[in-house]
């Protein structure tokens, strides 16, 4: 380069004023510096008069007219050129075409006309190279780069007429679409505020929120926005817990059903009889998941699979359930008995009184039949599942003597069509069956328990202080209700206390690894003892037990809100459909409703002729799909 170049430096023009051994001099704009040829581009040889002459070319509106137009005619040429409208041009090939007389002193002036042209982009590769290189945009691209100058440049007036369009609730779709973006995010609680609603004078209400969203079609009236608000994503854990790790194990005697809905996706429970012992087989994640691990604070912070009308949001990923939960493989393989499943097993012996007289707990291997709850109730006087039963109606039975608290309120299956978002909502079937595994879960939960107090292992148990039931009860399902209100709220902790609803003096969830973060870290102290490692101590405990236990209530709160939603939608889909009603309570001349066949409750006024028990039929009128409110009317 020579002196008196022109050249770029950090993307501003500086002239070589002289040669410094292997470096160059440069003047940059009021300063010098001393510069290595790798550090600057040649724009052009120059000679220019001065840097102060090369800035002011940049000012010329006169020259920089020029330059543009004569710019646009050499574009218009090379694009309808096949050889040319694609291959790459240099700077000095496009001085060549449209300023074959540009005087050294306008070459940056001329260089920066092409960079704001739309007709023109530089290659950013080469610059890094050290050169400049340029290719021809083709006009849909250059319309989009001129729409985006446009909005831009008028994005405050587009912004005010938008602000207008939207106090009237008619916006124009899809365009205002990126204006309401911020509308969903305070909708959604993922921000404290909304600028867009204080400029059209809308409150900071959230529930406002979602009905302008609705009003003006951003979303539709099936949008489920309660999982998001209270933090939870619809996609599973992502992290991989690997294969099974192998290690010794005992083979259970006998062969363990996986009794659950049809085509479960995440059994976590197989139980067996072997004759004299009963077997609470359970999946055994916590063999890969070590506490602290990434894996264990992620589920910490989801504190449960989420379950919700569209689906599961898992607690651990996806992929787990080939490896860790029970009875897939097996269904896989076509019941091969050479094909089973690891799991943690509760070992129990029963007394002639159904109490737990030993509990042991081993890493097993087991072969895993998975039948449905009808399956099983259709074989519960086999030789295979007779026993199971029989094991469950004694265990329900000492219960019951123990001033256990049966409530039987109902519950529905509500399905989702996840394209047409068609709801359906049906009462579930429920058999003997499922009394059965209720039974076997909660033996396993005692001995899980008892194992721990026993063997002085830090662990999470699960109490509840005993309800105050009035001296009458109502029957019927006003009865029930009365129940419901009377029970106290159960605590965790890692201290063992009497479960009153269950009526259990030791009591500790360990059947669902898989899908609840109290279960799990319990299965993390049990494996540590049996393996002889350190135990987790009161303090951790405690700690983990809380954050868990925290985010598993904001999960249940989250699938609570769900259900009522999908039930809200399925009643406006459903407008003329009518519902049998039973009076559960009454608060003066208002009367509160179920709705058995929703698992709704509605409250009524002016019902003085009403009764506990008594049968109405109502239908749904005024749905707020936002506050989740609906009115039933008395037909």
């Amino acid at each position: 380069m020579n002196k008196n170049a022109l050249v770029i430096y950090k993307t501003q023009p500086a002239v070589i004023k002289e040669l410094d051994g292997d470096k160059y001099i440069i003047t940059y704009g009021k300063l010098e510096q001393k510069v290595r040829e790798k550090d600057v581009i040649l724009l052009c040889e120059g000679p220019v008069t001065s840097i102060e002459k090369v800035l002011a070319a940049q000012d010329d509106s006169a020259l920089l007219e020029q330059f543009n137009s004569s710019l646009l005619e050499t574009y218009e040429l090379l694009i309808s050129e096949p050889d040319t409208a694609n291959a790459p041009l240099s700077f000095n090939e496009i001085v060549d075409y449209a300023a074959s007389d540009l005087a050294p002193d306008n070459a940056w002036a001329f260089y920066q006309t092409i960079c704001n042209m739309p007709q023109f982009c530089q290659d950013a590769e080469a610059i890094k190279n050290g050169t400049l290189s340029f290719t021809l945009r083709t006009q849909e691209q250059i319309d989009e780069i001129n729409q985006k100058k446009y909005e831009k440049e008028h994005e405050a007036e587009q912004r005010q007429a938008f602000i207008e369009r939207l106090k009237n609730r008619k916006l124009d779709l899809p365009s205002d679409s990126k204006f309401m973006g911020e509308v969903e995010a305070f909708a959604l609680c993922q921000t404290n505020k909304s600028k867009v609603l204080e400029l059209a004078g809308f409150s900071q209400n959230i529930e406002k929120a979602h009905k302008l969203l609705l009003d003006t079609g951003i979303w539709q009236f099936t949008k489920n926005p309660h999982p998001t608000r209270l933090g939870f994503s619809f996609d599973s854990a992502r992290e991989q817990l690997g294969s099974m790790p192998q290690e010794e194990r005992e083979e259970v005697p006998c062969v363990c059903y996986a009794v659950d809905s049809p085509n479960a996706a995440d059994p976590d429970d197989a139980v067996g009889f072997d004759g004299k012992s009963l077997w609470v087989c359970i999946a055994d994640p916590a063999a890969s998941v070590a506490p602290d691990s990434s894996i264990d604070i992620a589920a910490r912070e989801r504190g449960t699979t989420l379950y919700i009308p569209e689906g599961a949001s898992r607690m651990l990923c996806e992929s787990s359930l080939e490896d860790y939960a029970l009875g897939l493989k097996e269904r896989a393989a076509g019941d091969d008995p050479a094909i089973k499943s690891a799991a943690l097993a509760f070992k129990i012996t029963l007394d002639d009184d159904c109490q737990i007289s030993e509990c042991e707990v081993k890493k097993v291997r087991v072969h895993v039949k998975m039948i449905s709850y009808e399956q099983a109730e259709q074989q519960k006087d086999s030789p295979e599942l007779k026993p199971l039963f029989e094991i469950a109606r004694r265990n329900l039975a000492r219960r019951n003597a123990n001033n256990a608290v049966t409530i039987q309120m109902p519950e529905v299956d509500i399905k989702v069509d996840r394209e047409t978002k068609i709801v359906t909502v049906k009462p579930e079937v429920k058999f003997e069956s499922n009394d059965m595994v209720q039974e076997m879960m909660l033996l396993a939960g005692e001995g899980a328990a008892k194992f721990a107090f026993k063997n002085k292992i830090p662990f999470p148990y699960v109490s509840q202080e005993a309800p105050n039931f009035p001296e009458k009860v109502p029957d019927g399902w006003a009865g029930q209700f009365a129940r419901v209100k009377c029970m106290r709220k159960r605590s965790v902790g890692i201290t063992p206390a009497p479960h009153a609803g269950l009526g259990l003096s030791f009591y500790s969830q360990v059947t669902s690894p898989l899908r609840r973060y109290g279960d799990l870290i319990a299965h993390q102290q049990l494996r540590a003892f049996i393996d002889g490692r350190r135990l987790l101590d009161k303090d951790e405990m405690l700690e983990r037990i809380a954050a868990g236990d925290a985010a598993s209530q904001d999960a249940r709160k989250a699938s609570r809100l769900s259900e009522t939603h999908w039930k809200l939608v399925y009643l406006m889909q459903n407008p003329e459909q009518t519902y049998q009603a039973f009076c559960i309570d009454k608060r003066g001349t208002d009367a509160l409703f179920l709705i058995p066949s929703l698992d709704m409750q509605t409250t009524l006024k002016g019902c003085s002729d009403i009764k506990l028990n008594d049968e109405v039929t109502l239908k749904a009128g005024k749905i707020d799909i936002t506050t989740q409110n609906v009115d039933f009317i008395r037909q």
